[in-house]
């Protein structure tokens, strides 16, 4: 199935993607996607019949992120080996992690917010898996159980705080809509082991990352299963799992973003974001 979330005339309305890419609205399924029904979704949806419900005219609606806020935002550093190549890094013994303020998260196309006091204002493509079923020290071979689908995301990043301000990542990854999500969710039956799709990420029209999920270093599989070991993961939870070279970090010489900059990307099989770098003073 492929999960997304509208808003039109002020309401917010759930839908799955019937085979002809119309939205249909299961409003009258599930009140919304989320982490109090993620847990919930597949088997509810799987039964449901699509042609029998409404159909929600997509051009006339604004796309959502496809779940509503999750609680948490996981993230998986230098999982790429030629990424941490770029980055003239080792490659882990042991996947990096960090996180995201939950704030950060916000609708595929909505604006990448820029404050006059960034300097190194940079992009990332990323697959994101959403955790449907939470879970404490799972086991590598059911990990895959634990996962309702995946997203793209652009794991927005301010490099000056989060490399030269001192301690962790967070500091740089945390801004208001850093973390743009969408705009479907496609889940795990439908998109099949998510271990060899391409991504691609343009800035301006021009191409800066070109990347495949077969380069990453550990796999969904196994990135489920080991933070597990350390946290308990919540239905909705969100895993940012890495990526590709061509982030403006590791250009010779660096490059970053600047207001009125147009950020484009994809992931095979979840669709296209698009989002224009835009002063905070002027958002909305």
């Amino acid at each position: 199935m492929k999960l997304l979330r509208l808003e039109l005339g002020g309401r917010i309305i759930p839908c799955v993607l019937d085979d002809r890419g119309h939205a249909r609205d299961v409003s009258s399924l599930v009140s919304d996607f989320g982490p109090e029904t993620a847990m919930s979704l597949a088997p509810t949806l799987a039964a449901a019949n699509l042609s029998a419900l409404p159909e929600v005219n997509r051009t006339a609606a604004k796309v959502l992120a496809p779940l509503s806020a999750p609680r948490n935002i996981w993230c998986i550093g230098l999982n790429y080996s030629d990424h941490a190549a770029e980055s003239g890094m080792p490659i882990p013994d042991e996947p990096i992690l960090f996180s995201k303020a939950s704030s950060t998260y916000c609708s595929p196309d909505d604006p990448i917010l820029w404050s006059d006091r960034m300097t190194k204002l940079d992009w990332e493509v990323e697959l994101g898996v959403v955790i449907g079923k939470g879970g404490l020290d799972i086991a590598r071979e059911d990990a895959l159980d634990h996962v309702l689908g995946y997203v793209l995301v652009n794991d927005v990043s301010e490099r000056a705080w989060q490399i030269e301000r001192g301690g962790q990542w967070v500091k740089g990854k945390s801004f208001p809509n850093f973390c743009p999500t969408g705009p479907i969710l496609t889940t795990t039956d439908e998109l099949g082991p998510a271990d060899n799709l391409a991504m691609w990420l343009d800035v301006n029209g021009e191409r800066m990352q070109t990347g495949s999920t077969s380069k990453m270093i550990f796999n969904v599989p196994t990135i489920v299963s080991y933070m597990s070991e350390f946290c308990a993961l919540q239905p909705g939870d969100l895993i940012c799992t890495g990526t590709p070279p061509g982030v403006g970090l590791g250009m010779k010489p660096p490059r970053y973003l600047s207001p009125g900059d147009i950020v484009t990307l994809g992931i095979q099989g979840l669709g296209e974001q698009r989002q224009i770098v835009t002063p905070l003073n002027a958002k909305g």
